[in-house]
């Protein structure tokens, strides 16, 4: 058959529009099916964020501290303690409380970054003596019962333990105070939101090594992070690290109050972190800050009862701020003290006792909950929620209470340039050295 080029090219022509008609149609049938395909992905992640919307936690509670002495009755499981012999507070409503646990900004650097770490801390905790009869009764959340929630929201929440926790041990001589308490009653502390404890304290080997050895143990099992105390001096001055939103914090705990010195931990020989001396705390603070973005130091120091800070805990404060860190929490005076601005970083001189039974001391019942608000580069904002501990049960105060407390905090924290506003804002005030 004859070739002809005009056949050729008009077959060539034929095949092209069959092909585009074919290509056409393949490809109107691939974007239905992806845009259909789309629109099943998202109305599905709509229903899926429905449906996997937060449930709420129910309430939780933790560990007090509390005296002997102390003679409070106990209230009954179920039934709401007469608070008005410890003080007068009242049980929170359900919006009162919302509002005492409002968040702290999350961005409070120059350089408008948004991450930030929420932190909070609480003063002494006691899960011995009174406060274990009350835990018995009314089970190991009833202390934190009104105050769980403000713990909860925080991203990681601190406190110092002030007992060992042990079913054996030999109590320590020549001490006013020997505590106590059950393993079970850990379980509060986890249940209220607290994630680190330090044990570097005047109690926490009240029996003997055996009794901090098994707290060290209960507290792993129950999975609460815990410093200040260890086998030896490097375990007890190693820091526990937190991550949260990229931002990783690192925990210190030490003590400048030890009754013996068989208590301090050293190269072969358990016990707990000693700040009397503060070259090992400081090196435990430099290395920390080699791995972490926001380094906490924890220090039991101070003089009992007295709300003004005493020469040795402004020293050694502003010398563990000079080695890095970040934040300076202080335990032990069972009172509140006052907040330093020091070179741009806080110092918390003591937050007094949280859960807590006393005879009647309005002072060491005074209480609240420290937040911190800070960013990767260790900028922190600062918010104090004041409450009142009454039957080893910290609660929010009523208004008038929590501006009352509020202004007495900033009269101590004014020789050292802070303020304390009256919605719980720690800021720099007149004559502060920093910005």
């Amino acid at each position: 058959m004859t070739y002809s080029r005009t056949q050729s090219r008009r077959k060539t022509r034929r095949r092209a529009r069959i092909l585009f008609y074919v290509n056409f149609m393949l490809l109107a049938v691939v974007l239905g099916v992806g845009a259909l395909v789309v629109y099943e992905l998202m109305d599905g992640s709509d229903g899926d964020q429905a449906s996997q919307a937060p449930v709420e936690s129910a309430p939780q509670t933790a560990p007090a501290q509390g005296q002997d002495q102390d003679q409070e009755p106990l209230p009954t499981a179920g039934e709401e303690p007469d608070d008005s012999a410890a003080g007068g507070v009242e049980a929170p409503s359900e919006e009162a409380s919302e509002e005492s646990s409002g968040e702290l900004p999350a961005d409070t650097s120059s350089n408008g970054d948004s991450q930030a770490v929420n932190l909070a801390f609480v003063g002494d905790i006691l899960l011995a003596a009174r406060v274990e009869e009350y835990i018995t009764k009314n089970g190991v959340d009833y202390p934190f019962l009104k105050a769980s929630s403000l713990l909860q929201a925080a991203d990681i929440t601190a406190g110092n333990l002030e007992n060992p926790i042990t079913e054996r041990g030999t109590p320590a001589e020549d001490k006013t105070y020997v505590f106590k308490g059950k393993p079970e009653s850990l379980q509060g502390i986890k249940n209220a939101g607290i994630d680190v404890l330090t044990l570097a304290n005047n109690h926490t080997l009240d029996q003997g090594w055996e009794g901090l050895s098994d707290t060290m143990d209960y507290l792993d099992d129950t999975g609460i992070d815990h410093v200040g105390s260890g086998n030896d001096a490097t375990e007890a001055y190693t820091a526990a690290f937190r991550e949260h939103n990229g931002i990783r914090v690192a925990y210190i705990g030490v003590t400048n109050v030890v009754p013996v010195t068989e208590w301090k931990a050293d190269k072969n020989h358990p016990g707990v972190a000693e700040t009397y001396d503060t070259t090992r705390a400081v090196q435990a603070i430099k290395d920390a800050k080699e791995l972490a973005d926001i380094v906490v130091v924890m220090v039991h120091w101070g003089k009992e009862k007295v709300q003004q800070p005493i020469e040795k805990q402004t020293t050694v404060g502003h010398t563990f701020i000079d080695a890095g860190a970040d934040l300076v929490i202080g335990s032990h005076p069972h009172v509140l003290q006052g907040f330093e601005r020091y070179k741009g970083k806080w110092i918390a001189y003591s937050l007094g006792n949280f859960v807590f039974t006393s005879a009647g001391d309005r002072l060491t019942q005074e209480t609240g909950v420290l937040e911190a608000a800070c960013t990767k580069q260790g900028e922190c904002s600062m918010k104090f929620n004041p409450m009142l501990s009454a039957y080893a049960q910290p609660a929010p105060m009523d208004a008038e209470e929590g501006a009352a407390l509020l202004s007495k905090l900033s009269e101590l924290s004014a020789p050292y340039g802070v303020a304390v506003k009256s919605d719980g804002s720690i800021v720099p005030g007149e004559g502060a050295s920093s910005p």
